[in-house]
């Protein structure tokens, strides 16, 4: 059940075995199994991804199967609500509406003696998008992961999805996918998904950058294939913490901490408040709301391993606390939640009031909810449109500025060993005088 302590020293030390929960014995032996799926596709493209997709998954398909036709993608329509289509659609819209907020602009500044400088942004060519799926569906992945792409002006989009037993794709995560304009769907799961992105088959396009959360395999895959392709990070399983005071209510607080356990066996749901009162009621709520929970066996086990509740004196230890851990999602359900903002340096994401569950964040609210996980919140940040975009430099020199800094250029270049860089500036300025010299050559009469 749901642990609660009052000790500092006793929070800091379970809020880091908390954050190290990733780092288990078995990856050791994962990852030599995801080497072998990755070079035996990419040996054998599409014959590897069937025969890995018949063994991990049981299912069974040909090289024409593993694209998902327009027929199935037009039934798809039919197989959903039109309440759930609106959902969909509203989804899409917030989060475009977000992202078209950060899109990087190109630009150049003239300085003097003509040097030009600048930097101008380019999307990349192609984008490959795994969804989790399988017995489960998530079409908020979906449009977390294509929105920003699109937006990115990515021209092509492609997402693999492990299909259900039924050889079929939830036809919700179908809808999604054409909502948020993907340009094309396989149906392929695990380490193999990522082998095909990364490498290409005969079916299956390589790309550029692949994005997207999955199991152990799927993340020890991306890591892998990251120098070949570009990836947005190495996620890891799903956490909250909250920061709570004595307004907070400990049912809405219980809710919270349940919706991020019931994701994963390994989710972390950590309270900390200043009101041992209020700790002592979420506890008991978070019990009482599990009695009939739908996935009450895999919540359970989250938090009874990574749950927590910790009391301390004050506001400010809270945010310590939080920074120490890094979450993915931060909730600050105290009466004036931006007179803390200033302190909390590190989170993915960050939800002001008491409400502001962090379930509109995961769906619809805008900003993304592919976040940084196991406390690289430190340094990394939220999948934007950036991930999708890269930059290079634009450099102009005119003679004039070329000459002003040559001698400079020379003794760096002659400090660093490298002659030839030396002589590319040189030459220039020796071609740049003789090109000045007045010709000697006899003009001939008139």
């Amino acid at each position: 059940m749901l642990r609660l302590i009052t000790q500092r020293a006793e929070a800091l030390t379970e809020l880091r075995r908390i954050c190290d929960r990733t780092h288990d014995d078995q990856v050791v032996h994962k990852e030599a199994t995801v080497r072998e799926v990755l070079q035996a596709v990419k040996r054998q493209g599409d014959r590897a991804v069937l025969h890995y997709t018949e063994e991990y998954d049981q299912i069974s398909l040909k090289p024409e199967e593993l694209r998902i036709s327009g027929s199935e993608l037009d039934a798809a329509y039919q197989q959903v609500s039109k309440e759930l289509l609106s959902a969909i659609q509203l989804a899409c819209r917030q989060v475009e509406s977000f992202h078209c907020q950060r899109i990087p602009k190109s630009w150049v500044q003239f300085g003097e003696d003509e040097v030009v400088l600048g930097k101008r942004y380019t999307p990349v060519d192609r984008a490959g998008l795994y969804v989790p799926g399988g017995r489960a569906a998530y079409p908020s992945t979906v449009i977390m992961n294509a929105i920003p792409a699109k937006v990115a002006k990515v021209p092509r989009i492609v997402i693999t999805t492990p299909p259900g037993p039924d050889k079929a794709v939830n036809p919700a995560v179908l809808v999604a996918a054409q909502e948020a304009g993907v340009d094309e769907i396989y149906r392929v799961g695990g380490a193999q998904a990522i082998a095909a992105l990364a490498y290409g088959t005969e079916t299956i396009p390589k790309v550029d950058v692949v994005t997207g959360p999955g199991n152990i395999y799927v993340t020890l895959a991306k890591k892998l294939v990251y120098g070949t392709v570009g990836i947005d990070s190495l996620a890891g399983p799903s956490e909250v913490l909250i920061i709570a005071d004595r307004f907070a209510n400990p049912r809405h607080v219980a809710a919270d901490l349940l919706a991020q356990a019931e994701h994963d066996p390994m989710a972390a749901a950590i309270l900390i408040t200043t009101d041992i009162d209020l700790g002592m009621n979420v506890v008991a709520e978070v019990k009482q709301q599990l009695v009939n929970h739908p996935r009450r066996m895999l919540t359970e086990k989250a938090i009874a391993h990574y749950g927590l509740v910790v009391v301390v004196e004050s506001l400010d230890v809270a945010a310590e606390l939080s920074n120490e851990f890094a979450p993915e999602h931060l909730e600050l359900e105290i009466e004036d939640p931006w007179s803390l903002l200033e302190k909390i340096r590190h989170a993915g994401a960050i939800f002001l009031g008491n409400s502001t569950p962090e379930a509109v964040g995961d769906y619809l609210a805008g900003p993304n909810h592919t976040l940084p996980t196991s406390g690289s919140a430190r340094y990394a940040s939220a999948l934007s449109v950036e991930t999708f975009i890269k930059s290079s430099s634009l450099i102009q020199y005119s003679p004039k500025a070329l000459k002003r800094v040559a001698s400079a250029v020379n003794l760096l270049a002659t400090a660093e060993g490298l002659p030839s860089h030396a002589d590319s500036v040189k030459l220039r300025m020796q071609s740049h005088l003789e090109d000045k010299q007045p010709s000697t050559e006899q003009q001939p009469e008139a």
